[in-house]
């Protein structure tokens, strides 16, 4: 049985940001040096026509993120271009947070390369907040110059060039913040906002690093705002009256107002299930029967009985090196296995394998109490009438098939639910009942 999840995660006020700008190309420049010597790219993982993360030299001649890979070419002949290996970037982003697991116990991840550190009660451990920023960054500076902390966790996680690898680390009450002082850091140097001051230093700051979508950028600086400060110094009440919920948050953001914990997390231990081929395989369908077999596995756990599964994560290891990663956070915590494998079906038809696949993984990483699994054996009176209402069903989907032969029956299912457009929430795809 899983471990019931605690109530009172640990949480800390002071956060230090610790980020790590074009992670996934720093990755591939650990395993390929020659990247460091001219223009470079990754590839995107959803759209292997278009470029992702894109190196210093390809930036000056002019090559942007999201352009194609035929634009990126005309503007830099010499680019050289590699193709994303999400599950890598994944493995080394995991291998630092078990590295910083050892400075504070309360470790929240952002995003890919971004972190926050919960640095409450650590003064009496390290020092002042100079010295814990130094602690944070110390392994990876000793990684890149080889010296005895090279053995040590983050260290061994990342063996990168001579200032390839180099976070930028923000302290501030809150993430938010901290954030902004990491944005604002260099190498080397942490930017420490200290407390009281963090409205003044926000204050400085551009209206880009608050969570806007380019609409509303679009209409603040229309509006003749062009930093924090100008926005704070507005009425919250105007504010809110244009922009609604989403306005009285940037403006209580840009006031320094809200103060948002790092909140750590006990995690279960991931339940994992794994099919190698012994052949690469590329064929759709195939690949999502040999997912199914494995939720069905996974599913069977002993560990897994009483519980729903809360986040999905599905790799795919591709012939020649590169990968495929699709990770789901249900809103609504299910153990059923369509429900599991009509996500991966239309994650897989939104951004296809780039090759055939030579080992598919899914995990489960964490966890809802269950509630239907614990009455697979009571009395239900109207079980008999539900299956037989399904059994229409099927049948009058069946003949609607053959009729006209191609599915017209669809049902909406949740895909990314914290996606801030409607029209990424939720897709449509085959009923199958």
């Amino acid at each position: 049985m899983l471990p019931t999840p605690s109530p009172r995660p640990l949480s800390s006020d002071l956060a230090a940001c610790c980020w790590i700008p074009q992670f996934a190309l720093r990755c591939e420049e650990a395993r390929h040096p020659e990247l460091t010597q001219g223009p470079a790219a990754v590839l995107s993982p959803d759209d292997a026509r278009r470029v992702w993360q894109i190196s210093r030299p390809a930036r000056r001649v002019g090559v942007k993120p999201a352009m194609t890979v035929s634009q990126a070419i005309g503007l830099s002949p010499t680019l050289k271009l590699c193709e994303a290996d999400p599950v890598h970037y994944d493995e080394r982003f995991s291998a630092l947070l078990a590295a910083l697991v050892t400075v504070s116990p309360v470790i929240e991840p952002a995003e890919l390369g971004r972190v926050y550190v919960g640095l409450d009660g650590l003064e009496g451990i390290y020092g002042d907040l100079e010295h814990q920023a130094k602690k944070i960054e110390r392994g990876t500076r000793n990684a890149e110059r080889g010296t005895e902390m090279d053995a040590s966790p983050i260290g061994s996680a990342f063996r990168l060039p001579t200032s390839a690898f180099e976070p930028r680390i923000g302290i501030a009450r809150g993430k938010f913040s901290s954030w902004v002082a990491a944005s604002r850091a260099k190498p080397g140097a942490p930017v420490i906002v200290p407390a009281g001051t963090e409205r003044a230093f926000l204050g400085r700051q551009p209206l880009a690093v608050l969570p806007l979508d380019p609409d509303t950028h679009r209409r603040l600086l229309r509006l003749g705002l062009s930093t924090l400060r100008d926005l704070s110094s507005l009425p919250e009440e105007a504010v809110t009256s244009q922009f609604g919920d989403a306005g009285r948050k940037l403006w209580r953001l840009a006031a320094g107002q809200i103060v948002e914990p790092v909140t750590g997390r006990r995690s279960p231990e991931p339940i994992v299930q794994s099919l190698t081929f012994y052949t690469p395989v590329a064929e759709r369908e195939l690949l999502l029967q040999s997912f199914a077999r494995i939720l069905t596995l996974a599913l069977a756990h002993p560990r897994r009985t009483g519980w729903r599964v809360r986040e999905l994560r599905a790799e795919a290891k591709i012939e020649h090196g590169s990968s495929w990663l699709a990770s789901f956070t249900l809103k609504d915590p299910t153990a059923a296995p369509d429900r599991l494998l009509a996500l991966l079906k239309v994650r897989i038809e939104q951004a296809p394998l780039t090759g055939a696949a030579e080992r598919l993984t899914i995990q489960f990483t964490d966890f809802a109490p269950g509630t239907t699994e614990l009455q697979l054996f009571a009395r239900d009176a109207g079980a008999e009438a539900r299956a037989r209402r399904r059994d229409s069903l099927r049948t009058a989907a069946h003949e609607i098939r053959l009729r006209f032969r191609r599915p017209l029956l669809q049902h909406v299912i949740e895909v990314q639910p914290w996606s801030r457009l409607p029209e990424r929430r939720y897709a449509l795809i085959d009923f199958e009942p």
